[in-house]
């Protein structure tokens, strides 16, 4: 047989390319497990937003597991004026509009040394301030997120926090000025090492949704947890339309870890008496129960904390 050097030179083409095409493919597998891995994943973080409204509730009068990672919000540092006669926006310059008395750094303090496993961040923005609206409204985005950043890291500082969460629920800005404020002041924030976690909370309206996935497409690196507004759906909310909403905003917001959510009294969403644990379940069995939270400790107060310590409860069984 003669040696046809064409022919071999075809053959080698055609393994050269079959081989890489195999590699290729091997390749994408392994970034769709990898992907998967991530967004199937129970989490045992439960967080509570705390000092909203004024009621005396005290760190100490949460229950706490020892078995689950326990983040407190305090709600809200507000960059708008002090002055309980009126108040104006500071273009950055946060004050502190929660209940500072019953929770003060120094309770900041005790709390986290009795429970190890607590960690306390703020909320920034809320949907009021007074009695008018507390809106997102920068002069500019050098200029917001320089005094973001200064006022931010004072308040950190004196109550020794771990993380901030996003919760501006009215705007005077454009998606992309709203973006590049909040994610400039996560990114900083983060490698001064002045916090380890940051989270959004978005909720299902079309404006709003605009501002957070802008925000979402171009910083989703930065942020550590989206606990989405769950309970801002109708109170009528089934289980099987709680999964399917889950489902929506996890698509929305992916590969972030969306946490449920319900409202202390159940006037919105998914109550714990009509499913709410049900609904956790079957995403816990899918390993989607990415965590739980609730609004609020303010309001909880009255009924003792028992959805807290169901919520605990099951998220203290996951692997």
């Amino acid at each position: 047989m003669r040696f046809n050097p064409e022919k071999k030179l075809k053959f080698s083409l055609k393994l050269y390319k079959l081989t890489s095409e195999l590699w290729t493919f091997e390749s994408l597998v392994t970034m769709e497990v990898a992907q998967s891995s991530i967004h199937r994943a129970n989490s045992k973080l439960f967080c509570e937003y705390i000092g909203a409204k004024f009621c005396n509730v005290k760190f100490s009068d949460v229950p706490i597991n020892p078995n689950v990672e326990f983040h407190f919000i305090l709600s809200f540092a507000i960059d708008y004026t002090s002055d309980s006669s009126s108040h104006s926006p500071t273009n950055g310059k946060f004050n502190i509009f929660w209940d500072f008395y019953n929770l003060s750094p120094s309770k900041v303090l005790s709390i986290k040394n009795s429970h190890p496993n607590v960690k306390v961040a703020l909320s920034l923005g809320g949907d009021t301030v007074g009695d008018v609206h507390a809106h997102f409204n920068p002069s500019s985005v050098d200029s917001w997120v320089s005094n973001a950043v200064s006022s931010l890291k004072h308040i950190i500082k004196e109550y020794n926090l771990d993380g901030i969460d996003i919760n501006y629920e009215h705007f005077s800005s454009d998606p992309d000025t709203f973006a590049r404020c909040i994610g400039q002041l996560i990114t900083t924030l983060k490698n001064d090492g002045d916090i380890f976690f940051a989270s959004i909370a978005p909720f299902d309206d079309a404006k709003v949704q605009k501002y957070y996935l802008a925000l979402w497409r171009s910083y989703s690196h930065v942020i550590d947890f989206v606990n989405f507004q769950f309970y801002a759906y109708s109170k009528g909310t089934t289980v099987s339309q709680f999964i399917k909403y889950f489902e929506t905003q996890s698509s929305n917001y992916n590969g972030g870890k969306v946490l449920t959510s319900f409202l202390s009294g159940g006037s919105g969403g998914l109550s714990p008496e009509n499913g709410f644990f049900t609904a956790c379940n079957q995403l816990k069995s899918s390993k989607r129960l990415h965590g739980i939270f609730v609004w609020s400790a303010d309001d909880s107060k009255a009924n003792g904390f028992v959805h807290e310590k169901q919520s605990q409860e099951l998220l203290s069984t996951l692997n």
